[in-house]
């Protein structure tokens, strides 16, 4: 009995293990013309000690639902080959084809785009399109801007990135660079506070959302600000300036603040109304109106300076710290001779120092009788 119980020797035969970019929507006929180039392959290879002439019966495994991925439409497929002898003895060879994806999503958009430009004209940003033949999943896009401007650059670039990712992390990454040419508007702004309400906030002004990591600049010399705060407690009353500049939409926009600093919320201890002054000034000796007086005052403390002027407006008196002993005299070095004046009506003009009260103008009769 000659028997025959050996399967045919594939010493000699070579599957092929094939590594290939992902093809998306070709990935079956790729992987399908593979497995057939493999199985006419060992058809006609081996040898078989028990058949000098073989044609050998190739089967296998394949089935592409079998793909075993590992990101999108790419993995692996392994497939098992069985060759069979004339008696149907058998022997096995596998082999594996590899589907990757290292490629990034293709651009399907024309960026069409200035490479410079004056700020007024920057082009608005373009939503741009990708395709990835091997992602299961649309094509994640990023979008990012950064520019070169720090705030004085009258010419600077601003830089555009778009970054495309498909389901394996393959990235293809456009960059668009313009310059720009700056203008500067400015756009006023005003404001008014009294010097005992306290800290201002400068970006308190502003007609937008603010970023406060941009600073206010103090036009005005002399003045210190900290992270956009103004104290005027620490100036004098008066208008102080300050800017904001920002870059909106590639052209610079600067805020120009004024603020006016006013006394107009300080209650005085004394005040116009508890003010008394003399009408009528007769120095007769009889013990009243002796004396032209600037009384309700006396308990503040002010130091009051005084002009009295005749109906021509020439200046007869003058007098600087008043202290309430004007008597109808006339000094020498004023207009007429030093004496006392003549009966009559007289002006007056009081201005009490340091007080807030404005300057009190009025007339005032001089009279022995």
């Amino acid at each position: 009995t000659l028997e025959d119980t050996t399967g045919p020797d594939l010493t000699a035969c070579t599957v092929i293990d094939e590594t290939i970019e992902c093809g998306g929507t070709d990935n079956q006929t790729i992987a399908d013309a593979w497995n057939a180039e493999n199985m006419t392959a060992l058809q006609s290879c081996g040898t078989d000690t028990c058949d000098v002439d073989p044609t050998n019966t190739v089967t296998s495994d394949y089935d592409f639902a079998n793909l075993v991925s590992t990101c999108g439409a790419s993995g692996t497929i392994t497939v098992t080959y069985t060759v069979a002898d004339d008696c149907g003895n058998t022997s096995q060879l596998t082999a594996t084809l590899t589907l990757e994806d290292t490629t990034g999503p293709a651009l399907l958009s024309t960026l069409d785009l200035p490479s410079s430009v004056i700020c007024s004209n920057v082009p608005e940003v373009p939503q741009l399109d990708f395709e990835d033949t091997c992602s299961l999943n649309p094509v994640t896009i990023e979008f990012n801007e950064t520019t070169t401007f720090t705030g004085e650059e009258e010419i600077y670039d601003i830089i555009w990135t778009w970054t495309a990712t498909d389901d394996c992390g393959n990235e293809n990454v456009i960059t668009h660079t313009i310059n720009v040419i700056t203008e500067n508007f400015t756009t006023p702004l005003e404001g008014e506070k009294c010097i005992e309400d306290g800290l201002i906030d400068l970006y308190d002004y502003l007609p937008e959302v603010s970023d406060n990591t941009i600073e206010w600049v103090a036009v005005t010399e002399g003045v210190t600000i900290i992270d956009g705060i103004f104290d005027p407690l620490e100036v004098e009353l008066g208008d102080y300036v300050f800017t904001y500049t920002t870059l909106n939409n590639g052209c610079l926009n600067t805020f120009e603040l004024t603020i006016t600093i006013h006394d107009d919320c300080t209650v005085l201890p004394c005040g116009e109304d508890d003010l008394k002054i003399s009408k009528a000034v007769t120095p007769n000796g009889d013990a009243y109106n002796e004396f032209f007086t600037v009384g309700g005052v006396e308990e503040c403390g002010f130091i009051i300076d005084i002009k009295i002027f005749n109906r021509f407006g020439d200046i007869v008196y003058e007098s600087r710290d008043y202290q309430n002993n004007w008597n109808g005299q006339s000094p020498s070095g004023s207009v007429g001779s030093a004496g006392r004046l003549p009966n009559g009506t007289y002006y007056y003009v009081i201005d009490i120092k340091d007080s807030g009260i404005k300057p009190l103008a009025g007339p005032l009769y001089l009279g022995t009788k």
